[in-house]
């Protein structure tokens, strides 16, 4: 019964930022259209910090919105009955980590085990650069060591 209260007391953290993300990106997508440059006035280092204040203000908008996805994703397995189930080895998380997360969809030793795998970055569209296959060099599908090539370069 505990944990049952618990995952409702959840259910009503992820509807509450739910909400405030909301309002939160809303006010973000509005502020993004008014940019309006024409009207800008000052400097050229005004205009810059300008760019820069409006490339922030992108990012934390798209972070707002993957956590809102999350949100989302969590709040579908709720109503599924689903919530609070790793989706790989299909145990209960524990409360713990749904306190710390509470859209998290598996257990810590799943997450763990995920990182650990080759590839598991894929997911974010990151890349491993520390080696790399040169398919036009003679190197006969050797590796070469981006690290080596780096240093290489600097002691010349």
């Amino acid at each position: 019964m505990a944990r049952h209260n618990a995952l409702l007391r959840l259910r009503r953290t992820l509807r509450t930022r739910r909400a405030n993300l909301c309002k939160t990106l809303a006010d973000e997508v509005k502020n993004l259209r008014d940019l309006n440059p024409v009207d800008a006035t000052g400097d050229s280092a005004d205009a810059a910090f300008e760019a820069d204040s409006d490339v922030v203000s992108s990012q934390l908008a798209q972070m707002d919105s993957r956590e809102l996805s999350r949100i989302e994703r969590a709040l579908a397995r709720l109503k599924q009955g689903k919530y609070g189930v790793c989706e790989s080895c299909e145990r209960k998380i524990t409360l713990t980590r749904l306190n710390a997360l509470p859209y998290a969809t598996l257990c810590i030793n799943c997450e763990r085990q995920m990182e650990k795998s080759p590839g598991w970055q894929d997911r974010s569209s990151k890349g491993h650069w520390e080696q790399l296959i040169d398919s036009d060099a003679q190197t006969g599908n050797q590796r070469i060591k981006l690290s080596e090539m780096e240093m290489s370069l600097l002691s010349t």
